[in-house]
Protein backbone atom coordinates (compact mmCIF):
# COMPACT_ATOMS: atom_id res chain seq x y z
CA UNK A 1 0.00 0.00 0.00
CA UNK A 2 1.45 3.34 -1.01
CA UNK A 3 2.04 6.19 1.40
CA UNK A 4 -0.66 8.18 -0.43
CA UNK A 5 -3.22 5.51 0.58
CA UNK A 6 -2.92 5.16 4.36
CA UNK A 7 -4.15 1.96 5.95
CA UNK A 8 -7.82 2.02 6.91
CA UNK A 9 -9.32 -0.94 8.76
CA UNK A 10 -12.82 -1.84 7.52
CA UNK A 11 -15.03 -3.09 10.35
CA UNK A 12 -18.51 -4.53 9.78
CA UNK A 13 -20.72 -4.66 12.88
CA UNK A 14 -23.69 -7.01 12.60
CA UNK A 15 -26.30 -6.14 15.19
CA UNK A 16 -27.53 -2.75 16.36
CA UNK A 17 -28.02 -3.45 20.05
CA UNK A 18 -25.99 -2.06 22.93
CA UNK A 19 -22.70 -3.79 22.08
CA UNK A 20 -22.91 -3.01 18.38
CA UNK A 21 -23.80 0.65 18.76
CA UNK A 22 -21.27 1.26 21.52
CA UNK A 23 -18.55 -0.29 19.37
CA UNK A 24 -19.64 1.76 16.38
CA UNK A 25 -19.58 5.01 18.36
CA UNK A 26 -16.13 4.24 19.78
CA UNK A 27 -14.65 3.18 16.42
CA UNK A 28 -16.14 6.09 14.51
CA UNK A 29 -13.74 8.37 16.37
CA UNK A 30 -10.70 6.49 15.09
CA UNK A 31 -9.37 8.04 11.84
CA UNK A 32 -7.79 4.74 10.74
CA UNK A 33 -11.08 2.81 10.94
CA UNK A 34 -14.05 2.69 8.60
CA UNK A 35 -17.12 1.26 10.35
CA UNK A 36 -20.47 0.05 9.03
CA UNK A 37 -23.40 -1.20 11.14
CA UNK A 38 -25.81 -3.75 9.68
CA UNK A 39 -29.12 -4.13 11.52
CA UNK A 40 -31.64 -6.84 10.62
CA UNK A 41 -34.73 -4.80 11.53
CA UNK A 42 -35.99 -1.55 10.04
CA UNK A 43 -34.67 0.59 12.92
CA UNK A 44 -32.60 0.37 16.06
CA UNK A 45 -34.80 -0.94 18.86
CA UNK A 46 -34.62 -2.77 22.17
CA UNK A 47 -37.04 -5.07 23.95
CA UNK A 48 -37.45 -4.95 27.69
CA UNK A 49 -38.05 -1.97 29.93
CA UNK A 50 -35.26 -1.16 32.33
CA UNK A 51 -31.51 -1.36 32.17
CA UNK A 52 -29.09 -0.88 35.04
CA UNK A 53 -25.38 -0.31 35.16
CA UNK A 54 -22.84 0.05 37.94
CA UNK A 55 -19.95 2.44 38.60
CA UNK A 56 -17.64 0.35 36.42
CA UNK A 57 -19.72 0.93 33.30
CA UNK A 58 -20.35 4.57 34.11
CA UNK A 59 -16.60 5.15 34.09
CA UNK A 60 -16.41 3.60 30.62
CA UNK A 61 -19.15 5.91 29.35
CA UNK A 62 -17.19 8.86 30.70
CA UNK A 63 -13.99 7.62 29.05
CA UNK A 64 -15.90 7.39 25.77
CA UNK A 65 -17.07 10.98 26.18
CA UNK A 66 -20.70 9.94 26.72
CA UNK A 67 -21.11 10.81 30.39
CA UNK A 68 -23.07 13.99 29.75
CA UNK A 69 -25.51 12.32 27.34
CA UNK A 70 -26.28 9.50 29.74
CA UNK A 71 -26.57 11.85 32.73
CA UNK A 72 -29.55 13.44 31.01
CA UNK A 73 -31.49 10.15 30.90
CA UNK A 74 -30.34 8.42 34.10
CA UNK A 75 -32.84 8.06 36.92
CA UNK A 76 -30.28 9.58 39.26
CA UNK A 77 -26.97 10.58 37.68
CA UNK A 78 -24.05 9.44 39.85
CA UNK A 79 -22.41 12.03 42.06
CA UNK A 80 -19.60 9.86 43.42
CA UNK A 81 -21.32 9.04 46.69
CA UNK A 82 -22.18 5.60 48.04
CA UNK A 83 -25.63 4.48 46.92
CA UNK A 84 -27.94 1.51 47.21
CA UNK A 85 -27.19 -1.46 45.00
CA UNK A 86 -30.12 -3.53 46.22
CA UNK A 87 -32.16 -3.74 49.41
CA UNK A 88 -32.78 -7.46 50.10
CA UNK A 89 -35.96 -8.51 51.96
CA UNK A 90 -37.56 -11.82 52.90
CA UNK A 91 -41.02 -11.45 51.41
CA UNK A 92 -42.68 -14.83 50.76
CA UNK A 93 -45.16 -14.57 53.64
CA UNK A 94 -48.46 -12.69 54.11
CA UNK A 95 -47.16 -10.48 56.91
CA UNK A 96 -44.74 -7.62 56.38
CA UNK A 97 -41.27 -8.78 55.40
CA UNK A 98 -37.91 -7.66 56.70
CA UNK A 99 -34.51 -6.71 55.34
CA UNK A 100 -31.80 -9.35 55.61
CA UNK A 101 -29.07 -7.47 53.75
CA UNK A 102 -28.35 -4.11 52.14
CA UNK A 103 -25.78 -3.91 49.33
CA UNK A 104 -24.23 -0.47 48.93
CA UNK A 105 -21.56 0.57 46.46
CA UNK A 106 -20.11 3.65 44.75
CA UNK A 107 -22.80 5.36 42.62
CA UNK A 108 -25.29 2.66 43.63
CA UNK A 109 -27.46 1.24 40.87
CA UNK A 110 -27.72 3.62 37.88
CA UNK A 111 -31.03 2.99 36.12
CA UNK A 112 -32.40 3.86 32.69
CA UNK A 113 -35.39 3.26 30.49
CA UNK A 114 -33.93 0.82 27.97
CA UNK A 115 -35.17 2.69 24.90
CA UNK A 116 -33.57 5.94 26.14
CA UNK A 117 -30.35 4.05 26.85
CA UNK A 118 -30.10 2.74 23.30
CA UNK A 119 -31.12 6.08 21.82
CA UNK A 120 -28.20 7.79 23.55
CA UNK A 121 -25.83 5.62 21.52
CA UNK A 122 -27.86 6.17 18.35
CA UNK A 123 -27.61 9.94 18.76
CA UNK A 124 -23.81 9.66 19.08
CA UNK A 125 -23.54 7.62 15.90
CA UNK A 126 -22.19 9.45 12.82
CA UNK A 127 -24.42 9.62 9.73
CA UNK A 128 -24.22 7.11 6.90
CA UNK A 129 -22.87 4.17 8.90
CA UNK A 130 -26.18 2.41 9.70
CA UNK A 131 -27.86 0.04 7.23
CA UNK A 132 -31.29 -1.43 8.04
CA UNK A 133 -33.09 -4.52 6.81
CA UNK A 134 -29.70 -6.22 6.56
CA UNK A 135 -29.93 -9.62 8.22
CA UNK A 136 -26.67 -11.53 7.83
CA UNK A 137 -27.23 -14.93 6.24
CA UNK A 138 -23.60 -16.08 6.20
CA UNK A 139 -20.04 -14.92 5.94
CA UNK A 140 -16.94 -16.42 4.38
CA UNK A 141 -13.39 -15.89 5.51
CA UNK A 142 -10.86 -17.68 3.39
CA UNK A 143 -7.60 -18.25 5.22
CA UNK A 144 -5.69 -17.13 2.13
CA UNK A 145 -7.86 -14.06 1.46
CA UNK A 146 -7.42 -10.71 3.16
CA UNK A 147 -11.11 -9.84 3.40
CA UNK A 148 -14.37 -11.30 4.65
CA UNK A 149 -17.40 -11.59 2.40
CA UNK A 150 -20.86 -10.99 3.89
CA UNK A 151 -24.14 -12.23 2.43
CA UNK A 152 -27.43 -10.64 3.55
CA UNK A 153 -31.01 -11.88 3.36
CA UNK A 154 -32.01 -9.09 0.95
CA UNK A 155 -29.52 -10.39 -1.59
CA UNK A 156 -26.87 -7.73 -1.08
CA UNK A 157 -23.24 -8.44 -0.25
CA UNK A 158 -20.43 -6.54 1.43
CA UNK A 159 -16.80 -7.03 2.35
CA UNK A 160 -14.78 -6.12 5.42
CA UNK A 161 -11.50 -6.79 7.18
CA UNK A 162 -13.11 -7.57 10.54
CA UNK A 163 -16.59 -8.85 11.35
CA UNK A 164 -17.91 -7.94 14.81
CA UNK A 165 -20.71 -10.30 15.80
CA UNK A 166 -23.06 -8.26 17.97
CA UNK A 167 -26.20 -10.16 17.00
CA UNK A 168 -27.41 -11.26 20.40
CA UNK A 169 -28.09 -14.44 22.31
CA UNK A 170 -29.36 -16.28 19.21
CA UNK A 171 -26.33 -15.11 17.21
CA UNK A 172 -26.09 -16.60 13.72
CA UNK A 173 -22.45 -15.50 13.64
CA UNK A 174 -21.66 -17.51 16.76
CA UNK A 175 -23.45 -20.50 15.22
CA UNK A 176 -21.44 -20.38 11.99
CA UNK A 177 -18.19 -19.67 13.82
CA UNK A 178 -18.54 -22.68 16.12
CA UNK A 179 -19.74 -24.99 13.35
CA UNK A 180 -16.74 -24.10 11.20
CA UNK A 181 -14.29 -24.42 14.10
CA UNK A 182 -15.79 -27.81 14.92
CA UNK A 183 -15.39 -28.97 11.32
CA UNK A 184 -11.79 -27.73 11.09
CA UNK A 185 -10.71 -29.24 14.38
CA UNK A 186 -12.85 -32.38 14.33
CA UNK A 187 -14.05 -31.44 17.82
CA UNK A 188 -17.81 -32.01 17.87
CA UNK A 189 -18.07 -30.83 21.49
CA UNK A 190 -17.81 -27.25 20.20
CA UNK A 191 -21.32 -27.57 18.82
CA UNK A 192 -22.81 -27.44 22.31
CA UNK A 193 -21.87 -23.76 22.52
CA UNK A 194 -24.11 -22.73 19.64
CA UNK A 195 -27.52 -22.81 21.30
CA UNK A 196 -28.58 -20.85 24.39
CA UNK A 197 -29.56 -22.79 27.50
CA UNK A 198 -32.74 -22.33 29.51
CA UNK A 199 -31.85 -21.43 33.10
CA UNK A 200 -34.94 -23.10 34.55
CA UNK A 201 -36.36 -19.64 35.32
CA UNK A 202 -39.52 -17.92 34.12
CA UNK A 203 -39.81 -14.15 34.57
CA UNK A 204 -42.83 -11.84 34.51
CA UNK A 205 -42.29 -8.17 33.63
CA UNK A 206 -44.33 -5.03 33.89
CA UNK A 207 -44.16 -1.24 34.19
CA UNK A 208 -46.04 0.80 36.79
CA UNK A 209 -46.55 4.58 36.73
CA UNK A 210 -45.25 5.92 40.04
CA UNK A 211 -48.55 7.68 40.79
CA UNK A 212 -50.25 4.25 40.94
CA UNK A 213 -48.22 3.32 44.02
CA UNK A 214 -48.33 4.68 47.58
CA UNK A 215 -45.82 7.55 47.86
CA UNK A 216 -43.93 5.67 50.56
CA UNK A 217 -43.42 2.49 48.51
CA UNK A 218 -39.77 1.47 48.77
CA UNK A 219 -39.44 0.76 45.06
CA UNK A 220 -39.79 4.44 44.23
CA UNK A 221 -36.68 5.42 46.17
CA UNK A 222 -34.38 2.38 46.00
CA UNK A 223 -33.80 -0.77 43.97
CA UNK A 224 -35.55 -3.57 45.84
CA UNK A 225 -34.99 -7.33 45.91
CA UNK A 226 -37.97 -9.17 47.45
CA UNK A 227 -36.81 -12.73 48.07
CA UNK A 228 -38.58 -16.05 48.63
CA UNK A 229 -37.96 -19.74 48.20
CA UNK A 230 -37.29 -20.38 44.49
CA UNK A 231 -38.75 -16.96 43.61
CA UNK A 232 -37.80 -13.31 43.83
CA UNK A 233 -39.11 -9.93 42.69
CA UNK A 234 -36.92 -7.05 41.50
CA UNK A 235 -38.21 -3.48 41.31
CA UNK A 236 -36.60 -0.12 40.64
CA UNK A 237 -37.64 3.21 39.19
CA UNK A 238 -36.68 4.36 35.69
CA UNK A 239 -37.58 7.24 33.35
CA UNK A 240 -36.18 9.71 35.88
CA UNK A 241 -38.45 8.37 38.60
CA UNK A 242 -41.72 8.38 36.66
CA UNK A 243 -42.05 4.62 36.23
CA UNK A 244 -41.26 1.56 38.36
CA UNK A 245 -39.89 -1.43 36.47
CA UNK A 246 -40.85 -4.79 37.98
CA UNK A 247 -39.38 -8.17 37.08
CA UNK A 248 -40.40 -11.29 38.97
CA UNK A 249 -38.63 -14.65 38.77
CA UNK A 250 -39.81 -18.19 39.46
CA UNK A 251 -37.17 -20.92 39.20
CA UNK A 252 -36.60 -24.64 39.23
CA UNK A 253 -32.79 -25.00 39.35
CA UNK A 254 -33.01 -28.72 38.57
CA UNK A 255 -34.32 -27.83 35.11
CA UNK A 256 -31.35 -25.64 34.17
CA UNK A 257 -30.11 -26.87 30.81
CA UNK A 258 -33.35 -28.61 29.85
CA UNK A 259 -34.90 -27.72 26.49
CA UNK A 260 -37.55 -25.05 26.87
CA UNK A 261 -40.84 -26.31 25.46
CA UNK A 262 -41.68 -23.05 23.68
CA UNK A 263 -39.98 -21.70 20.57
CA UNK A 264 -41.06 -18.21 21.57
CA UNK A 265 -39.32 -16.99 24.71
CA UNK A 266 -41.49 -13.91 25.31
CA UNK A 267 -45.28 -14.08 25.47
CA UNK A 268 -48.17 -12.19 26.97
CA UNK A 269 -49.98 -13.67 29.94
CA UNK A 270 -52.92 -12.95 32.23
CA UNK A 271 -52.43 -10.94 35.38
CA UNK A 272 -54.04 -13.79 37.31
CA UNK A 273 -51.15 -16.10 36.44
CA UNK A 274 -48.71 -13.59 37.89
CA UNK A 275 -50.77 -13.03 41.05
CA UNK A 276 -51.18 -16.75 41.67
CA UNK A 277 -47.44 -17.31 41.32
CA UNK A 278 -46.78 -14.86 44.17
CA UNK A 279 -49.87 -15.34 46.30
CA UNK A 280 -49.39 -14.81 50.04
CA UNK A 281 -46.35 -12.61 49.59
CA UNK A 282 -45.97 -9.51 51.74
CA UNK A 283 -48.33 -6.55 51.09
CA UNK A 284 -45.57 -4.44 49.54
CA UNK A 285 -45.13 -7.01 46.76
CA UNK A 286 -48.87 -7.41 46.27
CA UNK A 287 -49.15 -3.65 45.81
CA UNK A 288 -46.72 -3.89 42.92
CA UNK A 289 -48.17 -6.94 41.19
CA UNK A 290 -51.76 -5.74 41.41
CA UNK A 291 -50.76 -2.76 39.27
CA UNK A 292 -49.36 -4.90 36.42
CA UNK A 293 -52.44 -5.42 34.28
CA UNK A 294 -50.72 -6.85 31.19
CA UNK A 295 -47.55 -8.70 32.21
CA UNK A 296 -45.22 -10.33 29.76
CA UNK A 297 -43.74 -13.75 30.42
CA UNK A 298 -40.10 -14.52 29.62
CA UNK A 299 -38.10 -17.75 29.54
CA UNK A 300 -34.69 -16.74 30.86
CA UNK A 301 -31.83 -18.23 28.85
CA UNK A 302 -28.07 -17.86 29.02
CA UNK A 303 -25.02 -19.25 27.25
CA UNK A 304 -22.59 -21.86 28.41
CA UNK A 305 -19.26 -20.08 29.04
CA UNK A 306 -17.60 -20.04 25.63
CA UNK A 307 -14.04 -21.33 25.16
CA UNK A 308 -13.24 -18.55 22.67
CA UNK A 309 -14.74 -15.29 21.40
CA UNK A 310 -12.53 -14.96 18.31
CA UNK A 311 -11.82 -16.98 15.18
CA UNK A 312 -9.34 -15.46 12.72
CA UNK A 313 -10.99 -12.12 11.77
CA UNK A 314 -14.34 -12.69 13.50
CA UNK A 315 -14.96 -11.35 17.01
CA UNK A 316 -18.06 -11.88 19.15
CA UNK A 317 -19.32 -9.20 21.55
CA UNK A 318 -22.13 -8.78 24.06
CA UNK A 319 -24.90 -11.35 24.27
CA UNK A 320 -23.45 -13.12 21.23
CA UNK A 321 -20.63 -14.41 23.43
CA UNK A 322 -21.74 -14.10 27.07
CA UNK A 323 -25.52 -13.73 27.31
CA UNK A 324 -26.25 -14.07 31.00
CA UNK A 325 -29.11 -14.28 33.47
CA UNK A 326 -30.05 -10.76 34.63
CA UNK A 327 -29.47 -11.32 38.35
CA UNK A 328 -26.48 -8.98 38.67
CA UNK A 329 -27.69 -6.34 36.22
CA UNK A 330 -24.48 -6.94 34.29
CA UNK A 331 -25.42 -7.74 30.70
CA UNK A 332 -25.43 -4.21 29.30
CA UNK A 333 -22.28 -3.26 31.17
CA UNK A 334 -20.35 -6.28 29.97
CA UNK A 335 -21.40 -5.56 26.37
CA UNK A 336 -20.14 -1.98 26.73
CA UNK A 337 -16.88 -3.24 28.21
CA UNK A 338 -16.39 -5.55 25.21
CA UNK A 339 -16.78 -2.58 22.89
CA UNK A 340 -14.51 -0.35 24.98
CA UNK A 341 -11.64 -2.87 25.08
CA UNK A 342 -11.94 -3.94 21.44
CA UNK A 343 -12.11 -0.36 20.16
CA UNK A 344 -9.03 0.59 22.21
CA UNK A 345 -7.10 -2.27 20.60
CA UNK A 346 -8.30 -1.73 17.03
CA UNK A 347 -7.23 1.89 17.22
CA UNK A 348 -3.66 0.58 17.49
CA UNK A 349 -3.89 -1.69 14.43
CA UNK A 350 -1.72 -0.37 11.62
CA UNK A 351 -1.92 -3.31 9.21
CA UNK A 352 -3.97 -6.41 8.50
CA UNK A 353 -1.04 -8.49 9.71
CA UNK A 354 -1.38 -7.11 13.25
CA UNK A 355 -5.19 -7.41 13.38
CA UNK A 356 -5.16 -11.01 14.70
CA UNK A 357 -2.84 -9.88 17.51
CA UNK A 358 -5.35 -7.24 18.58
CA UNK A 359 -8.18 -9.76 18.53
CA UNK A 360 -6.14 -12.17 20.61
CA UNK A 361 -5.51 -9.42 23.19
CA UNK A 362 -9.26 -8.69 23.27
CA UNK A 363 -10.01 -12.33 23.94
CA UNK A 364 -7.30 -12.70 26.59
CA UNK A 365 -8.78 -9.86 28.63
CA UNK A 366 -12.50 -10.12 28.01
CA UNK A 367 -13.19 -13.86 27.88
CA UNK A 368 -12.23 -14.82 31.47
CA UNK A 369 -13.78 -11.69 32.93
CA UNK A 370 -17.09 -11.94 31.06
CA UNK A 371 -17.39 -15.67 31.70
CA UNK A 372 -16.79 -15.02 35.41
CA UNK A 373 -19.66 -12.53 35.47
CA UNK A 374 -21.86 -14.88 33.43
CA UNK A 375 -21.44 -17.68 35.97
CA UNK A 376 -21.76 -15.29 38.90
CA UNK A 377 -25.03 -13.90 37.55
CA UNK A 378 -26.59 -17.35 37.54
CA UNK A 379 -25.19 -18.15 40.99
CA UNK A 380 -26.58 -14.89 42.38
CA UNK A 381 -30.07 -15.94 41.30
CA UNK A 382 -29.67 -19.13 43.34
CA UNK A 383 -28.67 -17.06 46.36
CA UNK A 384 -31.62 -14.67 46.11
CA UNK A 385 -33.99 -17.64 46.08
CA UNK A 386 -32.27 -19.54 48.94
CA UNK A 387 -31.19 -22.35 46.60
CA UNK A 388 -27.43 -21.89 46.98
CA UNK A 389 -25.05 -23.63 49.39
CA UNK A 390 -25.80 -20.85 51.91
CA UNK A 391 -29.48 -21.72 52.10
CA UNK A 392 -31.43 -19.35 54.37
CA UNK A 393 -28.58 -18.56 56.76
CA UNK A 394 -28.81 -14.77 56.43
CA UNK A 395 -25.60 -14.08 58.35
CA UNK A 396 -23.59 -16.01 55.76
CA UNK A 397 -25.86 -15.43 52.77
CA UNK A 398 -25.91 -11.62 52.97
CA UNK A 399 -22.12 -11.12 52.78
CA UNK A 400 -21.89 -13.85 50.12
CA UNK A 401 -24.40 -11.98 47.96
CA UNK A 402 -22.44 -8.75 48.39
CA UNK A 403 -19.20 -10.47 47.42
CA UNK A 404 -20.79 -11.42 44.10
CA UNK A 405 -20.31 -7.79 43.04
CA UNK A 406 -16.56 -7.64 43.73
CA UNK A 407 -15.97 -7.47 39.99
CA UNK A 408 -17.62 -4.04 39.82
CA UNK A 409 -14.59 -2.35 41.39
CA UNK A 410 -11.61 -4.63 40.83
CA UNK A 411 -9.90 -4.39 38.41
CA UNK A 412 -10.97 -1.08 36.92
CA UNK A 413 -11.94 -0.77 33.23
CA UNK A 414 -8.90 1.43 32.63
CA UNK A 415 -6.63 -1.22 34.16
CA UNK A 416 -8.19 -3.82 31.88
CA UNK A 417 -7.71 -1.57 28.86
CA UNK A 418 -4.03 -1.03 29.70
CA UNK A 419 -3.56 -4.76 30.23
CA UNK A 420 -5.05 -5.49 26.81
CA UNK A 421 -2.85 -2.86 25.18
CA UNK A 422 0.20 -4.36 26.87
CA UNK A 423 -0.71 -7.80 25.47
CA UNK A 424 -0.88 -6.25 22.02
CA UNK A 425 2.37 -4.33 22.43
CA UNK A 426 4.21 -7.47 23.58
CA UNK A 427 2.76 -9.53 20.72
CA UNK A 428 3.77 -6.95 18.12
CA UNK A 429 7.30 -6.84 19.49
CA UNK A 430 7.59 -10.57 18.85
CA UNK A 431 5.80 -10.41 15.50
Amino acid sequence: MSSSSPFKLRVAICGGGISGLCLAVALSRCPNIQVQVYEATDRFKEIGAGVMIWARTWKILELLGLGSAFSKIAHSPPDGSIGTGFDFRRSDQPEEGSRFHLVQMPYGCIRFYRVDFLDAFVEALPPNVAHFGMRLVSYSQNASASEISLQFSNGTTATCDLLAGCDGIKSSIRAQLYRECSERSGDSTLLKFIDPVWTGTIAYRGLIPVEHLPPCHRSIADPMMYCGKSKHVVSYSISRGKVVNVVTFASDPKREGEPHNEDVWVTNCLQQELLECYSNWEPEVEQLLNQIENPTKWAIHHLRPLPFFVDRKIALLGDACHAMAPHEGAGAGQAIEDAFILASLLEQVSSLETLPLALDAYQRVRLPFANHVLKGSYDSGLMYEFNSQYGEDYEILGPAIEKQWDWVEEPSPEEERLRALQYLKDAISWF
